[in-house]
């Protein structure tokens, strides 16, 4: 922590008492500096400062060319500084177009984008429908050939039975006499 400031004691200026002689009435005495009054220290330092005023010309020069420069580098400055926002404007505006310019392309390719996913969409389900049409051609097929085989089975079992059947009929009904009389039949229609 700071020390606290020291503590200043305001007292009365001191004044000098001098017995003259008089009948012991005390005298007050003005200060002095080098020997002069004070209304005299003012009035040579109004003196040096006219004299100043008035013949100090070149300082005056000198003063306001001082003055005169600052101004100069002051308006060099404000020029430089004009120069520069008028920069800084050109580069906001050119990277304000830039971020429009980003905004469309990232709207066209978000468009572009839906546009694929419906396009992969349209091309899934037309996938999917003719994936679905082929197995059901397959299922189609494998009944159709599962009933033709089932047909033949059929068959065959009829053509079996009913050659079953005709043996034993042939073999119950047709003696050597019959198989004679069917073979001369044959032979006379040849």
């Amino acid at each position: 922590m700071a020390s606290p400031a020291p503590e200043v004691f305001a007292t009365e200026a001191a004044q000098t008492m001098v017995d003259d002689g008089n009948g012991g009435a005390p005298v007050h005495v003005e200060p002095e500096l080098w020997g002069l009054a004070p209304f005299q220290i003012v009035s040579i330092s109004m003196l040096v400062l006219l004299l100043f005023a008035f013949f100090g010309a070149k300082v005056h020069k000198s003063l306001g060319a001082g003055i005169d420069g600052k101004i100069a580098a002051i308006k060099d400055q404000l020029e430089e500084a004009k120069q520069l926002r008028a920069e800084a404007e050109a580069l906001r505006q050119e990277y304000a177009d830039k971020i429009a310019g980003a905004e469309k392309d990232a709207e066209a390719m978000l468009a572009n984008a839906q546009h694929e996913a419906d396009a992969i969409l349209e091309k899934a389900e037309a996938d999917s429908k003719a994936m679905v049409e082929r197995r059901k051609r397959m299922a189609e097929d494998k009944i159709a050939a599962a009933e033709r085989e089932a047909v033949e089975d059929v068959r065959n079992r009829a053509v079996t039975a009913a050659t079953t059947a005709s043996r034993k009929l042939i073999a119950d009904k047709h003696d050597a006499e019959a198989d004679k009389a069917l073979a001369d039949q044959v032979i006379a229609g040849i």
